[in-house]
């Protein structure tokens, strides 16, 4: 029975660290859009990145 001491205030913690991060990622606006992923790999136009003109491989090309 005195178990219940520890695991019942550790649970409500986690639930409440559950709750405090979705809360968190809704007003960080993380779900706002789910379309968009899921058809970015249907575009046509090919992913491009730069790299810092300081770096060390800016002239050379990728692989």
């Amino acid at each position: 029975m005195s178990v219940l001491y520890i695991v019942l205030p550790v649970s409500l913690l986690l639930a409440a660290a559950a709750v405090a991060s979705f809360v968190w990622a809704v007003r960080s606006e993380q779900y706002d859009d789910t379309e968009s992923p899921a058809v970015r790999i249907l575009d046509d136009e090919p992913i491009t990145t730069t790299r810092p003109a300081g770096s060390a491989a800016a002239g050379k090309p990728r692989p």
